[in-house]
């Protein structure tokens, strides 16, 4: 049965989150980090030292073996303090954790596992290509077999915070000749290894989170970088989708809900005419629907969260509550961005941030349209 009550650990969780955002990431902090372009690093082993990164890992390796309900409050309170905090959480979890977790080695696992859950191994996922990007399988980055490993050739583009990672997981080709989602095999290549060069990416927003084009010049690894089987490597990368668009769901809600009270505050402070704008039904109705769109949000969230934790399929649910809060969290910008005005359009805003910042959550990870396209899918349609 789907239950809603949060518990007493979890509860404890999310205070000790707000002591330890307040504390070593205030918003002053954020702002400042936004204006210089860096990235909080520093969080990470911070999220180690309270557990959170270590939340939905099996006991074995030192983890907690909390389900996915747990971890989606932890991300969503982390993005309501800084969506930076959410994604570093969510990119360490997923794309690292929860790769080797689903189809990393033994002794992947064992060697990296611990130090992640530490927050002291940091993880990119290099998926996305010039001509690969919703079509996920059109990639054509390549790795040929050579004595003891493998040799990586080709370029990965949008590839968030890869300039400071340990490793990169990269979908490669490694059958010459195969199409599609056939013949694509990953592989787990320390930052470091010789022959990758990458260029930083201007954007719009997520300036705390820099973007890499990823060149692969020869880059040599060992057999022991594979993960899974040979050619396999797309069934894997969608066998763990669902936890990488919970993340995404959990990291727009929280700024979403953060967006909402901004501008709550604002309506009931700001005097126009005599009275506070909030006592004016016009704003009163904006700001109802703003807070209507991400409590339905957040319930598409705990849904997918439950079916995760229960083992249930969760294609549909997947794709729709990324579409839902990615969406929700575009909207409630804008309008927020409509009813603080002036306010919210200085760049000393939190909400001019999460504005510029809520775009890419629409097609960062499968656009708007492919959620779409993947619920009418599992529809029958």
């Amino acid at each position: 049965m789907l239950d809603f009550e949060i518990e007493e650990e979890d509860r404890a969780l999310l205070d000790s989150i707000d002591r330890m955002m307040a504390r070593e990431f205030p918003p002053e902090a954020y702002r400042q980090a936004d204006r210089l372009h860096e990235t909080p690093w520093q969080l990470l082993p911070r999220m180690g030292a309270l557990g959170l990164l270590a939340l939905p890992f099996p006991k074995e390796y030192g983890g907690w073996g909390k389900d996915w309900r747990s971890v989606a409050l932890v991300n969503e309170r982390l993005a309501y303090h800084a969506g930076i905090a959410a994604t570093l959480f969510g990119t360490t979890v997923t794309f690292g954790g929860m790769s080797l977790l689903s189809y990393g080695t033994e002794a992947q696992k064992s060697e990296i596992l611990p130090r992640l859950m530490e927050g002291k191994a940091r993880f990119a996922l290099a998926l996305t290509e010039s001509a690969a990007g919703s079509d996920a399988a059109a990639i054509t980055t390549s790795a040929r077999r050579i004595d003891g490993g493998w040799r990586i050739n080709g370029r990965k583009t949008w590839i968030s915070n890869a300039d400071a990672v340990d490793y990169i997981v990269v979908a490669c080709r490694t059958e010459a000749r195969s199409i599609g989602s056939k013949g694509i095999s990953m592989l787990l290549v320390p930052r470091k290894t010789a022959g990758i060069a990458m260029t930083g990416l201007d954007k719009l927003g997520h300036n705390c989170m820099p973007s890499w084009d990823i060149g692969f010049d020869d880059v040599e690894v060992s057999d022991g970088a594979l993960m899974g089987e040979v050619g396999q490597g797309f069934r894997h990368v969608m066998s763990t989708l669902h936890y990488s668009r919970a993340g995404q769901a959990a990291n727009s809600i929280g700024q979403a809900q953060r967006a909402v009270d901004l501008a709550v505050a604002h309506a009931r402070q700001r005097r126009q005419f005599g009275q506070s704008i909030g006592s004016f039904q016009a704003v009163q109705h904006k700001l109802a629907d703003m807070q209507v769109r991400v409590n339905q949000a957040r319930l598409a969230l705990y849904h997918l969260a439950w079916l995760i934790a229960t083992g249930r399929p969760c294609r549909l649910e997947g794709a729709q509550a990324k579409l839902v809060a990615s969406e929700t969290f575009q909207y409630v910008t804008r309008e927020g961005m409509q009813v603080m005005a002036s306010a919210g359009y200085a760049m000393e805003s939190d909400m001019q941030r999460m504005w510029r910042d809520a775009g890419l959550f629409t097609f960062g990870e499968g656009t708007s349209e492919l959620q779409r396209n993947i619920i009418a899918r599992e529809m029958g349609l």
